[in-house]
């Protein structure tokens, strides 16, 4: 079948026509491409510049999520959720800088507003770089309408703790000043947790300055306050405060009269209690009742986390002075515990010298406890011997006075009266008889130290049970598996926090 030539022509002119269209769309399609790469470029390179220009960007994420906690806990009344805001805090707390606390206060406090003012006024500014990028990023944060109280205390915790880091503690005591005027006009329970915390800074801000004594009068009428609030938390913390102000001072028998005369209740911070073992442990010590101050002391280095090395450090050099003026020698275990051993030493060669009853050592050591190792040397003298002369326990202990016979004589005497030694003095002769040592499994000791060890097993038990936390309702609510993963990821937070929490408290 032929075709006409025209037809031929206009079939040819058509394809012609269609290719070219393609061919420009093509074209078309590959500019626009070209256009767009630098774009698509320069976009998945602007999370990068981002983030080199707000390194402190995820720290503020960190207490972004910490004030909804917090919040959180305000709203159901839940303070486990500000205790755990706390530790999570104090993970963060090497990373806080200017612009963090900058951006944070503009997020949770009213910006214009008092407590923002006086805030920020303790901030100080950095580059302008940094004040752009925080003017943009409290741009972007809608600020809350009315400042919880929780929220509003957390920042006067965060800036005070960033000013103590910073050693600028003037700074510190004006801002721990204006928290606890602001605190005393709250009285909410998710507060009190915040509360004891800034009591703590409150104190060390004035310790660190010197001014100690100026704040007794407030922590007195805090303990007051706290005590009328049923603040029991806010009342462990304050009395703490106060014992150590006034061992500070070495106002022992202030101390005693407060300790003896404030409340006492069941203990709900297990740091707290500590504390308190400790100061009890050092004002026992100086009254002399050196069996109580040594059962303090040992359950205060007992209960102390291992993280608090400095705490449990002080807690065993008291406790080994106690047992040597006891007339015990402590165990070599006590003082090769793991990063105890070069502070203890000194201890450690104190104590060889009692245990050995050499004099000579012993002053070579310490020029105290002459008493004590007189008298530990004349224990196994009276057990070595049943009878032996004045003259020979002179010698033994190496008397070097100008009367040694009569020395020995009134430090024999002595002894016998005090217990310390079973026997008897014959002064005619010039003797010391020891009487012959009965079996002590016929007493009633075993039965005793038996008992004891149960009833500590026990109260052990009894305060761990006590320990456990439970959330409110969690017998009748069902969870869902989205809500058990996310329990279940907190725990594992808080557990983490835990383990790696600094124990600057102590």
């Amino acid at each position: 079948m032929e075709f006409p030539v025209f037809v031929s022509v206009f079939y040819m002119s058509l394809i012609v026509a269609v290719i070219s269209q393609i061919l420009a769309k093509m074209t078309q399609d590959v500019e626009m491409e070209q256009q767009a790469a630098p774009s698509n470029s320069l976009s998945s390179t602007s999370p990068s510049t981002a983030a080199e220009e707000m390194p402190w960007k995820p720290v503020f994420d960190d207490l972004k999520d910490i004030a909804a906690l917090i919040e959180t806990g305000a709203y159901t009344r839940e303070v486990r959720r500000i205790v755990r805001a706390i530790r999570w805090t104090i993970q963060l707390r090497k990373k806080l800088n200017a612009s963090v606390l900058s951006a944070f206060l503009n997020f949770s406090l009213v910006p214009g507003s008092e407590v923002h003012s006086r805030l920020s006024s303790f901030v100080p500014k950095e580059d302008e770089q940094d004040m752009e990028v925080d003017t943009a990023t409290s741009a972007t944060q809608a600020p809350a309408k009315h400042s919880l109280p929780e929220l509003e205390i957390y920042s006067y915790l965060l800036v005070l703790i960033f000013l103590i880091d910073q050693k600028r503690y003037n700074e510190a005591k004006a801002c721990s000043s204006a928290s606890i005027a602001r605190l005393k006009n709250l009285n909410r329970r998710t507060v009190d947790v915040l509360a004891s915390r800034l009591y703590f800074y409150y104190s060390l801000s004035y310790e660190l300055t010197g001014d100690l004594a100026e704040i007794r009068g407030t922590l007195l009428a805090l303990h007051r306050t706290a005590t009328l609030r049923h603040d029991e938390l806010g009342q462990e913390t304050l009395l703490n405060l106060l014992l150590r102000n006034y061992l500070h001072y070495n106002l022992y028998d202030q101390a005693e009269k407060l300790r003896s005369k404030a409340p006492r209740f069941e203990a709900h911070s297990n740091q707290q209690f500590c504390r308190y073992l400790f100061y009890l442990g050092k004002i026992r010590t100086i009254q002399l009742e050196y069996t109580d101050a040594k059962e303090s002391l040992l359950q205060a280095a007992r209960k102390a986390p291992v993280s608090a090395l400095g705490f449990r450090i002080q807690c065993n050099k008291w406790a080994v002075i106690v047992r040597l003026l006891l007339g015990e020698i402590p165990e070599r275990t006590v003082f090769m515990q793991k990063g105890m051993e070069k502070a203890l030493t000194p201890y450690f060669e104190l104590t060889n010298a009692v245990r050995i009853g050499d004099l000579e050592l012993f002053k070579t050591v310490a020029e105290k406890l002459r008493h004590n190792v007189i008298r530990t040397g004349l224990r196994n003298i009276s057990i070595s011997y049943s009878r032996i002369s004045l003259a020979d326990v002179a010698k033994k202990l190496r008397l070097d006075s100008a009367n040694p016979v009569a020395d020995a004589e009134s430090i024999v005497s002595k002894a016998i009266r005090d217990g310390a030694i079973d026997a008897t003095l014959d002064h005619a002769n010039g003797w010391m008889v020891s009487k012959e040592t009965g079996d002590i499994y016929s007493t009633n000791e075993p039965q005793i130290a038996f008992n004891s060890r149960i009833a500590f097993c026990l109260n052990m038990h009894n305060e761990a049970v006590r320990a456990l936390r439970f959330p409110p309702n969690s017998h009748k609510e069902k969870e869902s598996a989205e809500k058990r993963r996310e329990r279940q990821q907190q725990e594992q937070e808080l557990a983490k926090h835990i383990a790696e929490e600094d124990d600057d408290e102590f």
